[in-house]
């Protein structure tokens, strides 16, 4: 009879009692610190390990491995698979190793930078200053060189002699150049066709007429103002130097090396098919399709007009210097 009386009280005061007085059905973990399996919560396994297999008990720790080389987990966690390490690319150098408990760090090579607030897909080249200018920070792996222009001092007076005299020296050594050029096809016309002949009209097919500038030989004597200040080159060993000096347009600047293969007649879409290699593999896969396009006919001195038609002489004439130091080039004569 007591029994039957408290099971009615119980039903009567049912409807009464708060939903939270009793545990509800499910998990409701601390995620902070616990995983659900089933029907209860685990304790997360360590920084460094993945869960093997999870608790038998609430409140119990599963059974915990230590993530496999080249694999990492920061933080507790009921992960079964650890994550994989970050590769550092082709242009960048380790910073701080991967570990068990942390991912690997990346930073560019020594030369190269990459801003932190821009996307890395390239490491660039750091800049160096001109010869007017000094250093007022060092090119490291985030931050490009600074530069500022030197307070200029004061002169010598055989400094201020040599600031013009140097000039005109240039000037009267071009001037000359020119005006040998143009005797010597004149000497050459009155040896090969006598006086008579020219005003008869007639003359040889390779001698140098009056006017100097219809035949090869005169065009090379007389070299423009331009060709004097850019030469020629001449390669040592035909393709084989050609590919030699691959490496040097590693100087073309990021932001106009898609002109410059443009320039040269590669289209977009082999280019852009290239994007996944680092940036020196990139440079060397398209001039080696340049090469194979041109045949024959590639020489350095297109490539080199290419990048004066850019507006990067700078980048240029270091390109023509590296060749003839490492003698891959010699300058025509």
């Amino acid at each position: 009879m007591t029994k039957f009386l408290l099971l009615v009280f119980l039903i009567s005061i049912g409807p009464l009692i708060p939903t939270g007085a009793f545990p509800r059905p499910g998990v409701d973990c601390d995620y902070s610190l616990e995983y659900p399996s089933g029907s209860i919560c685990c304790l997360h396994c360590p920084a460094g390990t993945r869960k093997a297999s999870s608790c038998t008990g609430a409140g119990e720790e599963g059974k915990c491995e230590e993530c496999d080389d080249g694999t990492y987990t920061e933080h507790g966690n009921g992960l079964s698979q650890c994550f994989k390490c970050t590769p550092c690319r082709s242009d960048q150098e380790i910073e701080r190793p991967c570990t068990h408990v942390q991912d690997a760090k990346c930073q560019c090579k020594p030369g190269r930078f990459c801003a932190p607030d821009q996307a890395c897909e390239a490491c660039k080249k750091c800049s160096r200053c001109k010869k007017d200018e000094e250093t007022v920070r060092n090119c490291t792996s985030t931050t490009n060189t600074e530069c500022k222009k030197k307070q200029p001092g004061p002169a010598s007076p055989s400094a201020n002699a040599l600031t013009i005299v140097v000039p005109l020296l240039i000037a009267a050594l071009i001037i000359g150049a020119i005006i040998f050029g143009v005797c010597r096809c004149r000497r050459t016309e009155s040896v090969i066709n006598p006086p008579d002949r020219r005003k008869a009209g007639k003359h040889d097919g390779d001698y140098c007429p009056t006017e100097c500038g219809e035949t090869q030989s005169c065009l090379n004597l007389s070299r423009t103002l331009e060709d004097v200040e850019f030469p020629t080159l001449v390669a040592v060993n035909g393709e084989v130097s050609l590919r030699k000096c691959f490496e040097y347009f590693e100087e073309v600047d990021y932001n106009h090396h898609k002109r410059f293969f443009r320039h040269l007649g590669i289209v977009d879409n082999v280019i852009k098919s290239k994007d996944h290699l680092s940036y020196e593999d990139k440079i060397h896969d398209l001039l080696t399709i340049w090469v194979e396009k041109e045949g024959r006919e590639a020489t350095l001195n297109d490539l080199l007009r290419a990048l004066l038609f850019l507006n990067q002489r700078r980048t240029a004439e270091t390109v023509k210097e590296k060749a003839v130091l490492n003698g891959h080039y010699s300058v025509e004569r």
